[in-house]
């Protein structure tokens, strides 16, 4: 009965000590547990980034963007403006002319004389026999004088920079046709009256198409080149 008793003694403290060691390893797994549960897990809170599919910064789709088209040039406009100095220019040149005159020239046709230029302006370059009278070149000037023999001018023409950039077309848009044409070797002559007694001749080389020089001309006076 003794060592019955012994024995079922030795089995219960046996069986006590597993049970208190199985509570103990129990609780500190429960800690754990719950230490590793609370505890905050960084990688969780971040957002996942898109790898190569991301938007391109502003910076970059700057660069990559094809460049703006330039703005093309308002030719139209341009070409506007120059019509109308054109047309300007014309209108003055004809109103000259009903005057006997070029532009920058203060010696007319008709009332002008040959011996006041040369006063003012020395000699001329060249002085030839041409046509009905003498001409007087002026080259520095761009200016040339036809004068019959008694000194007086009856033509004057001017071949100034801004004068040879008309062509025909111009002409004729602000002046309408021409009263007369006439050829001289390759150089088309246009014709138009200015008053009743000069005539504004427009002088355009085949080969430019622009105008060479124009002329103020006194018919009358062309004729009378014996006089004197």
């Amino acid at each position: 009965m003794t060592t019955t008793f012994k024995t079922i003694t030795g089995i219960m403290i046996l069986a006590s000590a597993l049970g208190l060691s199985a509570c103990s390893s129990s609780g500190s797994n429960t800690g754990n547990n719950a230490a590793s549960t609370n505890a905050p897990v960084a990688e969780a809170s971040t957002p996942a980034q898109p790898a190569s599919t991301a938007s391109p910064s502003p910076a970059a789709a700057e660069q990559s963007a094809p460049p703006a088209a330039t703005a093309a040039p308002d030719t139209a406009a341009g070409n506007g403006a120059a019509a109308e100095d054109s047309a300007t220019q014309l209108k003055e040149l004809l109103e000259l002319a009903k005057q006997g005159k070029v532009p920058g020239v203060e010696y007319a046709a008709h009332s002008g004389m040959i011996d006041e230029v040369e006063a003012a302006w020395g000699e001329p370059d060249t002085k030839e026999s041409a046509g009905k009278g003498m001409y007087s070149t002026y080259g520095a000037k761009h200016v040339v004088f036809g004068w019959n023999k008694g000194s007086r001018i009856f033509d004057v023409r001017s071949s100034a920079t801004d004068l040879q950039q008309l062509t025909l077309k111009e002409i004729e848009q602000t002046l309408g046709k021409p009263d007369d044409t006439a050829v001289n070797g390759s150089d088309k002559i246009y014709i138009y009256h200015a008053g009743k007694e000069y005539q504004l001749k427009f002088i355009i080389p085949e080969a430019t198409g622009t105008v060479d020089h124009i002329s103020v001309f006194s018919e009358q006076d062309s004729f009378n080149n014996m006089a004197g």
